[in-house]
């Protein structure tokens, strides 16, 4: 039998690793949505019911300038869903905050955080595609009268 043994890089970045950090290169995605980089939105799970998004804004401010802070509710019970999407100004500055706060304890939980996926809204709903065309009836003595117009 064979046997193989993986390792993967840990992306959690200890606090000695900070420093170093604009020294690193992240990929630059060049798509954008208002303006900020795509990879710069990103989405926060398994929060507290109780968060805010007032807290979010400040815990994170720490990793950069932030744009945005989409805090998803529950309409019926005006209380948190458990998840919330973050836009920062700078791509960087989202990887960061991925590196350092992604399965971290907060509040008895541990969070993950990922880079967002774009939805329906964010491209301004492309066009789905509904196959080919209906074919439509042609009259039978039409069809004949006609001459084809090719030239080679």
């Amino acid at each position: 039998m064979w046997s193989a043994t993986l390792s993967f890089p840990s992306f959690v970045a200890s606090s000695s690793a900070l420093p170093n950090y604009k020294n690193r290169r992240f990929p630059k995605i060049k798509a954008s949505l208002f303006n900020y980089p795509l990879a710069s939105k990103i989405m926060v799970r398994n929060l507290p019911f109780s968060t805010s998004e007032d807290f979010l804004q400040r815990e994170f401010s720490a990793f950069g300038e932030i744009a945005e802070v989409k805090l998803v509710k529950d309409e019926s019970m005006k209380r948190s869903k458990g998840y919330a999407f973050i836009q920062f100004k700078s791509q960087d500055d989202a990887f960061l905050a991925i590196e350092t706060m992604d399965r971290r304890m907060y509040n008895g939980r541990m969070i993950y955080i990922d880079i967002a996926k774009p939805g329906k809204r964010d491209f301004q709903g492309l066009p789905r595609t509904s196959g080919p065309p209906e074919k439509t009836q042609v009259p039978e003595g039409a069809a004949n009268d006609e001459v084809a117009d090719c030239w080679y």
